[in-house]
C-alpha cells in the first residue's frame, strides 16, 4: 500500500508517517519503480503499537526503545512493563499534587466567601 493508504488505514497523516520514518519508528519502507513508498501490513501494526504505546504515556524515545528490542528479536515485555511501572509512578506523584493544588483551591474560595474586596492590598 501506498502512504495515503496506510495514513487514511491508522488514521495518521502521511507527514506523521514520514516524521516517524525519520525518527526510526518505522523502517525505511520499500519503493516503487517511480519511487513511490511501499508499506505491507506489518507496518500498519507497527504504527498502531505506537499509537497505543503514546496513549499509554510513553515517549517516541521510549517506543523507540522498545522497537529497537523488537526489531532485534530480543523479549519486550520487562522493558515495557519497567516503562509502565515508571508512567505509574510519575501518574500517581501527578494525582498527589492535583488533590493537594485542589484542596488549596478550596481553602481560597472558603476565605474569599466573606470578603468584600480581594485585591492583594485591599480597597
Amino acid at each position: 500500500m501506498r502512504i495515503g493508504e496506510l495514513a487514511a488505514a491508522t488514521g495518521l497523516t502521511t507527514k506523521t508517517i514520514r516524521f516517524y520514518e525519520g525518527e526510526g519508528l518505522l523502517p525505511e519502507p520499500g519503493r516503487t519503480t517511480s519511487g513511490y513508498r511501499i508499506y505491507g501490513e506489518t507496518d500498519s501494526k507497527r504504527l498502531d503499537f505506537v499509537l497505543k504505546a503514546k496513549r499509554l504515556g510513553l515517549s517516541l524515545e521510549e517506543i523507540k526503545g522498545v522497537l529497537q528490542l523488537h526489531d532485534r528479536k530480543e523479549p519486550t515485555c520487562v522493558h515495557v512493563r519497567s516503562l509502565l511501572e515508571e508512567k505509574l509512578s510519575q501518574l500517581e506523584k501527578a494525582i498527589a499534587e492535583l488533590q493537594e493544588f485542589r484542596a488549596e483551591l478550596f481553602t481560597l474560595r472558603d476565605q474569599a466567601g466573606g470578603l468584600v474586596d480581594c485585591r492583594p492590598l485591599g480597597g
